[in-house]
């Protein structure tokens, strides 16, 4: 039986990409990294539902995996601060998690990830900055 939505109960499928940019940082918070410096962030995305298809899954796994190499592709290889969304801001692992994961519930809302997309209710977006440390942005993906 399904759990109800009040159960707090979820379903959840993960999918993983990655990316090489390069970017610098403003402040004096970041040091050395305050100079131009590449970096490659393993990316997980979650993709949480209270039900599963009739077919018995959260969404499609190969078209979730699609959708997040789409989202990555624009800022793969590039100087993030060339980059329109992060000009004039410090692209850390934090924004580029909201970021990310602001493209991947815009894509499940305009049906990309197929069945499932519909009655997702939340997202995870993990950023693996190396070994040990990493950041996520979570919530609900919405209307």
């Amino acid at each position: 039986m399904p759990p109800s939505p009040s159960s707090g109960s979820l379903y959840a499928v993960e999918v993983r990409d990655h990316i090489m940019i390069a970017h610098s940082f403003k402040g004096d918070l970041f040091g050395p990294a305050q100079a131009l410096h590449g970096a490659t962030f393993v990316v997980d995305v979650a993709f949480m539902s209270e039900q599963l298809t009739p077919e018995g899954v959260v969404v499609d796994i190969g078209r979730a995996t699609e959708a997040l190499k789409a989202v990555l592709s624009p800022l793969n290889y590039r100087n993030l601060d060339e980059v329109p969304a992060f000009v004039g801001r410090n692209s850390t692992t934090e924004v580029l998690a909201r970021h990310i994961f602001d493209a991947m519930a815009d894509a499940a809302r305009a049906g990309t990830l197929g069945a499932g997309g519909d009655t997702l209710c939340r997202l995870r977006v993990t950023l693996h900055e190396s070994h040990a440390a990493r950041a996520w942005f979570e919530g609900p993906i919405g209307a």
